[in-house]
């Protein structure tokens, strides 16, 4: 009898297994590696790396125990996106046992119709593109939830609404020309003008949407043919279904005023994110005014919306829990001083290649720092310095080498099991890591090979600062 050869995805570990893994992984890197330092100074109000400042320092490795010490240390780093989750899930339970979320979907679905279901998976997917793109990561989390409904009311299934949402919002942020903390701290960095070059960087973000918006419907048909090959299968729904036919669906003049809350409380969001540099607490506290509101207009008393409460935290505690559990692995390599030796090593090697393989290595060199420095920002203070003048030394402009780093960033973000922000959003939309990296992952690599073109061009044309 013969044995049948498991596929690479039949390999894939638990996520709480994986990112153990890794945890164990950045321990060991700390007795492996030498440890290092560079110099760094304040400005801005902002730690940033001195060029040229690197030096090694008495080795600290992760002892056993300080491994698992790591661990409460990481949900410490992690609060904020946390506690967000948590507010979000509460926001989303009340909404939903409002009936509002639900029959706002069933009417749109009815008045579209289903045949034209795979449009409005495209368009959804710029929708959520376009938030990722000016709004932000975080700030967008209370809407995966809506996407899942409407995912399961076209027929699809969970995997459809976090491509449509997860993925959309990650590649829009990722590649967005106006990215204030990828593009922004760049050009501040290499002292250009703020978003700078921001036609190409939008034809490539552009590009980049399509793409995913093919690979969505591609992945929609295949399931309505073949709905056992379902990538979804198994996956808990409660609560994201529809509960009649579409045909029965209308808002109710309560219904009207709980939506007008949410986008009231969206917009009250949005104003305070560009007008007052709002952050994560900031729209953490703007969810949890937005449900009580909402519970006050749908006559629940404040025993059942403490019950509601409770409730939507068991659901989302899960995602809430691995956004900690990841941030160790950041922790522990900063406890062991190994992170910035990894990013001397890498911008050491780009002096060894042709130019054209310095911009790409540059970019990979990126994608693997993203994965030990999952801010943005805090990836650009700490590699940029250091990229920016090495970029000069082998003939990349500053412009060409702030892309390679939004590439390298951006893109690797739609696997990044320690960018708190895609697990939490994951988390909500109910999509365990080892399915999501099933689906997404050939994405990736499509559109690394596509953005790496855009470099390419970068590299040719010798872009400079406008």
């Amino acid at each position: 009898m013969s044995i049948k050869k498991k596929k690479w995805y039949e390999r894939i570990p638990h996520p709480v297994v994986m990112l153990f893994g890794m945890i164990v992984f950045a321990t060991l890197l700390s007795y492996i590696l030498p440890a290092g330092s560079f110099e760094r100074v304040l400005a801005d109000g902002r730690q940033r790396v001195v060029p040229g400042s690197f030096q090694y320092i008495d080795q600290n490795p992760v002892s056993f125990k300080n491994m698992f010490v790591a661990l409460p240390l990481g949900f410490k780093t992690a609060s904020d996106i946390i506690f967000i989750v948590l507010a979000s899930g509460i926001m989303f339970g009340i909404l939903e046992k409002s009936g509002m979320i639900e029959n706002a979907i069933g009417s749109l679905v009815r008045k579209m119709g289903l045949e034209r279901r795979m449009l409005l998976v495209v368009f959804m997917t710029y929708l959520f593109g376009m938030l990722g793109v000016a709004v932000g990561y975080e700030n967008n989390i209370a809407m995966i939830p809506i996407a899942a409904i409407l995912a399961l009311a076209i027929g699809g299934d969970l995997i459809v609404a976090a491509g449509i949402s997860v993925a959309a919002i990650t590649v829009g942020f990722g590649l967005s020309p106006i990215n204030p903390y990828t593009v922004g701290t760049g050009h501040t960095i290499a002292e250009m003008p703020l978003f700078s070059g921001a036609l190409y960087r939008s034809i490539m973000c552009f590009g980049g949407l399509s793409i995913l918006a093919v690979f969505n419907v591609t992945y929609f048909k295949r399931l309505i043919k073949n709905p056992e090959k379902s990538l979804g299968l198994g996956l808990d729904t409660e609560g994201f279904s529809l509960s009649k036919p579409v045909e029965e669906y209308v808002m109710s003049p309560n219904n009207w005023s709980i939506l007008a809350i949410f986008i009231g409380g969206l917009s009250v969001m949005l104003y305070g994110i560009f007008a007052h540099s709002w952050y994560i607490n900031d729209i953490t506290a703007v969810f949890l005014m937005i449900a009580i509101a909402a519970g006050i207009a749908s006559r629940m008393n404040a025993t059942r919306i403490s019950e509601i409460a409770l409730k939507s935290i068991s659901v989302v505690a899960p995602g809430a829990f691995m956004v900690g559990y990841a941030t160790t692995i950041k922790v522990i390599l900063e406890l062991g001083n190994v992170s910035d030796t990894i990013a001397f090593n890498l911008s050491n090697m780009l002096t060894t290649v042709p130019i054209y393989g310095s911009a790409i290595l540059m970019s990979i060199s990126q994608c693997v720092m993203n994965f030990m420095i999952p801010s943005g920002s805090g990836q650009a203070l700490a590699t940029l310095p250091i990229m920016i003048p090495v970029g000069e030394l082998v003939g990349l402009t500053r412009q060409t080498s702030i892309l390679a780093y939004q590439i390298g960033d951006g893109v690797t973000n739609l696997i990044n099991p320690t960018l708190g922000g895609l697990i939490a959003m994951l988390a909500l939309c109910r999509v365990p890591f080892d399915r999501w990296l099933r689906f997404i992952f050939p994405l990736m690599l499509i559109l690394l090979i596509f953005s790496w073109l855009f470099l390419i061009g970068a590299v040719a044309m010798n872009w400079g600062p406008v």
